[in-house]
């Protein structure tokens, strides 16, 4: 159904300025809310190389005014033909002790070749566009391609990433990935071998010759024609365990969205294996004490219960949560009323909640949410893990390192198999009344993009926040033995939690979460408003 009359304005909302940029300037020549989206998104592959690019996975939430119900798009990366359930048991070493993966000898699933998993962001682009765009898909690329051949500005983020150092002895960071790959070290670092730093002029010409030639050759050819050829060689000869074959059988899974209510409001969002049905597991459990007398939104005992609904939520994923496709996942029980009234009761009575582990993935992800005019919404989110550093000579994008994020023994529901996508926490989200859209979301930041979306949800309809004040609320995140809190909530409201359940005071007031982008709508007035998440460079730009 359509909104009573246009919006007031189309909008696009995400972590990079550029962008956004592009993404305003397609909506203002006409385009609509999935040609600004794959515009906004192939320009996030030039300026955040780590985050996402040719060589990753995308998964979209999206409505059209048309359509009675949101629908989702799947892209994953899956692992390649050459891959077994027991291929890395005896290069086990441990879980990750800060929530990235698991480690194994020589980083095998982490790092360089055989990290690698077929990659689906550019299968689902193209039926983005075929789909439900507007444009040719030839003029999704100039924005892009100015930014690689001609260059941009570091931006703060980006060269945050590069800065990183690691938390544990064993743990890579972005900058051994880039040293571990000749042609990325050539790309990503200066003669002195360090990476480029916040406002330093930086060019891709060979990502920009790799996108020209997607934009005339069409998106098959990455499946099927020269560049597909060029790539598969250069895995085969590295040992990779994608092949020709696994570029050239990729399709599409068919999915269906993972749906839940909040009082008189819908929840549309993504499908196992990806993060939808623990959100709407911690909005179900949540919603079991909405009329609990005296809670605020920043009170101690509102934090406290919905810390624990996260670390319910999560009890009953880790077990579980796997790829349809190859496993049984009881998704229906997850999101039930009652086994939300369940925890609710577990909670009540201060029963401890006990979560295994089961590793965050990447924090490297990215995500554009856009609305244009005519009430079309697009929830997008995009990755490469936190990319393998791998780069085919000549094509200048990194591959995703998406094996990291397989349970590497056998036996889990979410062990390594041919074919078979990982577990993740994407959760683009749309949230309607009704027929009709009123809030449409998204994060990067692994698992925790789960809690950070659910609280920006119960801000805007448990708390009735407007979407910017929403968003740039304290956060918490809890998904096992601690409640970790933003160090902008004070510390007699930690203290307070923390006579009832372990706490940390994490070293972020801004960010360290996930990096909620928001836009919100009236159906009534016509009304859009932005909300861009303070921890990073992002912003929310309207266009009327």
């Amino acid at each position: 159904m359509s909104f009573q009359h246009n919006l007031d304005q189309g909008m696009v909302c995400a972590p990079q300025p550029y962008a956004v940029d592009a993404g305003t300037d397609i909506l203002q020549q006409g385009g609509n809310a999935v040609d600004a989206a794959l515009v906004a998104a192939f320009v996030q592959g030039v300026i955040d190389p780590h985050m996402c690019g040719p060589g990753g996975y995308l998964l979209v939430t999206m409505k059209r005014p048309e359509d009675d119900h949101p629908f989702v798009l799947d892209a994953p990366a899956l692992a390649g033909v050459l891959t077994s359930p027991d291929m890395w048991e005896d290069r086990y070493l441990r879980p990750n002790p800060m929530g990235w993966g698991y480690f194994l000898r020589d980083h095998v699933n982490d790092v360089g070749y055989t990290s690698i998993c077929t990659p689906g962001s550019i299968k689902g682009m193209q039926t983005m566009q075929e789909q439900w765009g507007t444009l040719p898909w030839q003029d999704l690329f100039p924005h892009a391609i100015e930014m690689a051949v001609e260059g941009h500005r570091v931006l703060a983020r980006t060269a945050s990433v590069w800065q990183r150092v690691a938390e544990c002895p064993e743990e890579l960071v972005p900058m051994d990935y880039i040293r571990r790959n000749a042609e990325a070290s050539r790309l990503y670092l200066k003669d002195d071998g360090s990476p480029p730093r916040v406002n330093d002029w930086f060019r891709n010409p060979d990502q920009g010759k790799t996108l020209e030639h997607l934009a005339q050759a069409g998106a098959n050819d990455f499946y099927t024609g020269e560049l597909a050829q060029r790539m598969t060689t250069d895995l085969a000869r590295h040992g990779a365990y994608v092949t020709a074959e696994d570029f050239r059988n990729y399709t599409l899974p068919e999915v269906e969205p993972t749906c839940g209510r909040f009082g008189e409001y819908s929840i549309t969002t993504a499908p196992a294996p990806h993060g939808g049905a623990t959100l709407v597991a911690i909005l179900n459990i949540m919603e079991t004490f909405r009329d609990e007398p005296g809670l605020e939104p920043s009170s101690p005992r509102y934090l406290y219960l919905l810390g624990m609904a996260m670390k319910a939520a999560f009890a009953d994923r880790n077990p579980h949560m796997a790829d349809l496709r190859h496993e049984d996942v009881p998704i229906d029980w997850m999101i039930s009323r009652e086994r939300a009234q369940y925890w609710h009761d577990v909670i009540e009575a201060g029963d401890p909640i006990h979560v295994s582990f089961v590793p965050e993935g990447s924090r490297d992800t990215t995500h554009v949410t856009t609305v244009d005019r005519t009430g079309m919404c697009v929830a997008f989110t995009h990755s490469l893990g936190s990319s393998s550093g791998v780069i085919t000579p000549g094509l200048g994008f990194m591959y995703n390192n998406s094996m990291v994020n397989f349970h590497p023994l056998p036996g889990h529901p979410n062990s390594i198999a041919a074919g078979k996508g990982r577990t993740t926490g994407m959760a683009p989200t749309i949230v309607s009344r009704g027929d009709q859209p009123v809030l449409v979301l998204g994060a990067p930041g692994s698992t925790r993009i789960i809690t950070s979306v659910a609280q920006v949800i119960l801000n805007v309809l448990l708390w009735q926040m407007d979407v910017a004040t929403a968003v740039h609320a304290p956060r918490i995140d809890c998904q096992g033995d601690e409640i970790q809190l933003q160090a902008r909530i004070p510390r007699r409201t930690c203290e307070a939690i923390a006579a009832w359940h372990p706490v940390k005071r994490i070293g972020f007031s801004h960010g360290g979460m996930a990096l909620v982008h928001a836009i919100a709508l009236d159906p009534k007035t016509g009304r859009v408003t932005g909300g861009a998440d303070s921890g990073t460079d992002g912003m929310a730009v309207g266009v009327p």
